[in-house]
């Protein structure tokens, strides 16, 4: 604990990264601080029907993700998202649009033009999403919520181009951190609009179990142990790797691979356990609000049961097709993000070789045998953490709010998000030989 407190005061004893680290904490509470600010025109008092809509369903991961803007009709309403779906379209269109392939392979200049083609799509995404929005204000406040008038067109118009503009300030925000601050921008906006939820949905589960009297704190401290479990498995689940060793001919240094110091050429490629991260969970919960949409238009009684089956987040076959489509994605995502030919060419390329694997298409074939090996145990793995909400929910009855933070794609972003941080922080801290934050050691004196 000494050498952990050591470590924490030795950042600020590194000028660049204590004024990295304010100005990304700076920038993080102008974005908070805009969660808060209404849309002009509507009556900050009347949104209570806005905030009980955001309790379950997709409103709920929607306000989880704005930090609460969305429920609070804030001008970052739509926060980052837009970005993000924009993002993932730019990367699933790079595989079958040969201009974007030809981008990625193009280096800094390429990925600057990525980025510009991502913003504008931004921009249009956000066109499409903040209308629907407003829409739903229509639907849910009172009347008398909107001062400029009930479907004003001037407050249609004006609403839209401020969530529009709010999108992209969170945007220029969060590219602003990565570049001036610490950490990556666009991650650490989300992290801290869930971040956010945590106190509110503690003193909610707190007074249901200790003022209530509904299991008694020896109840709440299970939970709180349980829940400290589940950031270690997320925590095992990040940065678990599965290294594959190399040899060279001749002694290189490649930047894609990690190398042994002490062993001279003896290198290996980590291949990790998640390599898809948190986007099958994206995925399989933009999928999981298709059934319900579609039968939706019918009236039948089937039709029905499914709406009530697909609505209820917490229900036995909506987390049982929600886990077997991140098994799925899991599979897919990886197979298109892990370039297996390339790296064998790059081995090639370079005089490397895996120990009893020959050089070319046997390695391609061996690295992509390997990461179907490991990505299945990953996938089951990243799939019960998904649904570990719902189980916490059926077996200890906690608030769904709560429960919110035992699983799924909020606490998978907060702990990558946090051990990417820390690695950050970490290699300033040793560039400047002191000791890092995740590894014990004799603190050194700097070098100026």
């Amino acid at each position: 604990m000494k050498k952990f407190i050591e470590s924490i005061s030795n950042v600020w004893k590194i000028e660049e990264l204590k004024n990295r680290i304010l100005i990304t904490l700076g920038l993080l509470l102008v974005y908070r601080f805009g969660a808060h600010v209404t849309l002009p025109g509507i009556d900050a008092t009347q949104l209570t029907g806005l905030a009980g809509q955001t309790k379950n369903g997709l409103g709920s991961i929607l306000d989880m993700f704005t930090g609460g803007a969305f429920s609070k009709a804030s001008v970052f309403a739509l926060g980052i998202m837009p970005y993000i779906s924009a993002s993932i379209v730019v990367q699933l269109m790079g595989i079958a649009i040969p201009y974007l392939q030809k981008l990625q392979n193009d280096g800094e200049s390429g990925r600057k033009k990525i980025n510009q083609i991502t913003r504008w799509l931004t921009i249009a995404i956000t066109l499409v999403q903040g209308p629907t929005y407003i829409y739903n204000l229509y639907r849910t406040l009172p009347s008398n919520a909107f001062l400029l008038g009930f479907n004003s067109p001037e407050f249609l118009f004006s609403s839209v181009i401020i969530l529009v503009t709010g999108t992209i300030f969170a945007m220029w925000l969060g590219e602003k951190i990565t570049d001036k601050g610490i950490g990556n921008g666009i991650s650490l906006l989300i992290m801290v609009g869930i971040l956010a939820r945590l106190p509110q949905a503690f003193i909610q589960e707190f007074t249901t179990r200790v003022t209530n009297n509904n299991g008694g704190p020896m109840l709440l401290v299970i939970e709180i142990i349980v829940w400290l479990l589940v950031i270690i498995s997320c925590v095992l689940l990040t940065m678990a790797v599965r290294r594959i060793p190399v040899q060279y001919a001749r002694r290189t240094t490649t930047g894609d691979y990690e190398q042994d110091l002490a062993g001279g050429n003896r290198q290996w490629i980590p291949l990790k356990l998640n390599a898809s991260g948190v986007m099958p969970i994206i995925f399989a919960q933009a999928i999981m609000f298709i059934p319900s949409a579609v039968a939706g238009l019918s009236k039948s009684d089937t039709s029905q049961s499914i709406v009530g089956a697909f609505s209820n987040m917490f229900g036995f076959w909506y987390n049982f097709v929600f886990a077997t489509l991140i098994i799925v994605f899991t599979f897919f995502y990886t197979a298109i993000t892990v370039p297996t030919n390339k790296m064998a060419d790059d081995l090639k390329r370079s005089g490397g070789f895996i120990p009893g694997v020959r050089p070319g298409a046997e390695t391609s074939d061996f690295l992509d045998k390997v990461m179907s090996l490991i990505t299945f145990p990953g996938s089951l793995f990243l799939a019960l953490i998904a649904v570990f909400p719902a189980i916490v929910v059926s077996i200890m009855d906690v608030q769904q709010s709560w429960a919110m933070f035992f699983g799924g794609t909020s606490l998978i972003i907060m702990v990558g998000v946090a051990i990417d941080t820390i690695q950050q922080i970490n290699s300033y801290l040793l560039n400047k030989h002191y000791d890092g934050l995740m590894k014990t050691g004799k603190n050194r004196k700097a070098v100026a």
